[in-house]
Parts: C-alpha cells; structure tokens; sequence
C-alpha cells in the first residue's frame, strides 16, 4: 500500500510516517516545508532503514500535485498540511483560510481525478462548541468555534462530509486529535515550534533546557482543582499509531467516521509541569500569567469509539510523555537546526 501524506515532514506527520513505514506501507510525502523540515524525513528513514519518496511542493499547488499523483500510485491519503496555531490564526485569518481550506480542497480534487477515495482528515478538538459538558463525544455538539484555525477545520470536516454526501463510495475518517506532545524514544524526531511555542510542552522543555527563561501558566483562578486549565494530553506515537489504525478501518468502511484521539483522562498545566519535573528529575521555573482569551478551563475526550471501531487505546502516560520530550529536547537542544 502507498500513502500520501501531505504535511509528513512536521510533527504529527512524521511520527505517522514511522509508523506507517514500520507497518510495511510506502510513503510518499508532500510539504512545502513552512513549518517543518526536511531533515525530519532523513530521521524518519534512519528511525525505521526504509526510504521515504519527498516532493518540496504547497499542496494547493494543483500541476505539482497533480504530477506527484501520475508518478505514484496512491491508494490513500492522510492529510495533515495545514497551519496550526490558535493565535496566528486570530491575527492572519485570510492566510489561514487561504492556507487551509484551498489546501484540501485542491488535494480533494486532485484525488477525484485520479480516482483515490480514501482519506484520513487531520482534525481537532476545537471544532467543538465551547458549551459542551465532559467529556467530549463524537456526537457532541461542533461550531461556534473561537479562532480562525478552530473554524478552517470545522469547514474542511463539512467539505469532506460533502464529498462523500456526492460519491458515497468515499471513504472518510475525521481524526479529532486533542494535545499531542512527547517524541519518539529513540530522541531523534520531536516537536520543533519555530520561534515562540504555542504548545505546553516544547515551552516546558525548551524552559528547562535555557532556551526561555521562564514559562508562562495563563491563569490560575479557573473551575479546577489547582486553578490551571485541564487538557488531554496524548502521546504523539500513540497518536501516530491511530492513523495506522484508522487506514486498516478505510477498507470495507466508505462513508464518513469520525473518531476522538484521545486519552480519556484531563492533566492540568501544573500537574504536567510537577510531572516533567519528577520524570526528569529537574526545575522549571513558571510564573502565572493572566488568563489567554478563548481557552476553557477543563477539555478531554471520551476515547471509547476509536477502542471499540478501531481497536486502538493510547498506551502512554504523562510521565512517558514528558520522559521522551525531554530526551528529544536535550539530544536536540535547538531542534532541526544545527546552530
């Protein structure tokens, strides 16, 4: 089986590719490398000692991607391209529109042409509504998203739902992810934020390691048993692994699924810095800061559908998430880059 997979070279994407690859699947990767590198994929081939086909292309970029589909022959999609911070997003809403939404609908398109109807959607938790109770379902209410990117995937969610609703012979999967962090064991592929992170972990580590000085917990008068904001923090191979799951369900499923990664149980800001600390044996100094504007106090996900459809549970804890950040972080301490 060969897999495309738009984005591979960032976080998410190359965890997945690992996976894949170690899976026996072929992977043919396509990113225009904004934010991420190449040097992710030559990681991704010395992780696993298989090759990885790149192609440095903007998937919106039709005659590119058109040419990328006649070289190979696809027989799915996973779909993680895409910008991704919150507050970007809030401050460049037509490069997120134009970014997102074109993206997919191009490689959409593209597949159509060539005949590939199966896809796997990288989604989020923001597209559900803020006024839910936990913990989150997959029927649980969507919309009355609070940024730009929360509403680019909400619509790329409806476009591919169109899509089958015109060809139902279609296959789609919307992966609604929650927090991923940690790294691979091996240390060598991780999260690597250009300038000032946006997730809580790399800003944890990079904290830890020197590279800041200190971090900021954004309010600590919340509904929470410490004040701080409760999330649901995933391993990124456990996520990782969730796609492979997901590509195993495409087969004999057309239509649209959707399926909540996750892992069922909320960890506040403090509770993951106490558990880096203990994990690594180590400091992080953190001040509070006022509250961010849009962030609910307590978000996690009921797992239940994907252990019961797809047969996948996440495997990992907090202390095994923040054990191999850390090991990525100090055998990387700036990341990709080399000075």
């Amino acid at each position: 089986m060969t897999v495309l997979v738009t984005g591979g070279m960032g976080y998410i994407g190359s965890h997945t590719c690992v996976e894949l690859l170690q899976q026996g699947m072929d992977v043919v990767i396509v990113d225009n490398l904004v934010n991420s590198s190449a040097e992710a994929g030559r990681r991704v081939e010395q992780i696993t000692n298989r090759p990885v086909t790149f192609y440095q292309i903007d998937v919106r970029d039709r005659e590119r991607l058109d040419e990328v589909f006649r070289r190979h022959e696809i027989d799915c999609v996973i779909h993680f391209a895409g910008l991704k911070a919150v507050g970007e997003s809030v401050r460049m809403p037509l490069e997120y529109y134009d970014n997102n939404l074109n993206s997919t609908i191009v490689l959409c398109q593209t597949m159509r042409a060539h005949g590939v109807k199966k896809i796997i959607f990288s989604s989020s938790a923001t597209v559900y509504s803020g006024d839910n109770e936990m913990p989150l379902y997959e029927t649980s209410r969507t919309g009355s998203c609070t940024n730009p990117y929360g509403w680019t995937k909400y619509v790329c969610e409806q476009v591919l739902r169109d899509c089958v609703a015109a060809d139902p012979t279609w296959s789609v999967v919307l992966l609604r992810y929650f927090n991923p962090v940690g790294a691979h064991a091996s240390g060598l592929i991780g999260e690597d934020p250009r300038g000032i992170p946006n997730n809580l972990m790399p800003f944890i580590s990079q904290t830890a390691i020197g590279r800041r000085e200190i971090l900021n917990v954004f309010g600590n008068d919340y509904d929470t048993p410490d004040g701080t904001c409760i999330r649901d923090y995933i391993h990124v191979v456990d996520l990782a692994r969730g796609h492979v799951a997901a590509i195993s369900y495409l087969d004999g499923h057309p239509g649209e699924s959707v399926f909540n990664l996750g892992t069922g149980r909320g960890s506040s800001v403090l509770e993951m810095v106490r558990a880096f600390e203990t994990a690594n044996h180590l400091v992080v100094p953190y001040r509070f800061a006022p509250r961010r504007a849009g962030d609910l106090p307590v978000c996690y996900a009921c797992p239940d559908k994907s252990a019961e459809i797809l047969h996948w549970r996440a495997q990992y804890n907090i202390q095994d998430m923040c054990r191999d950040s850390w090991n990525w972080q100090t055998k990387n301490p700036l990341g990709y880059a080399t000075e």
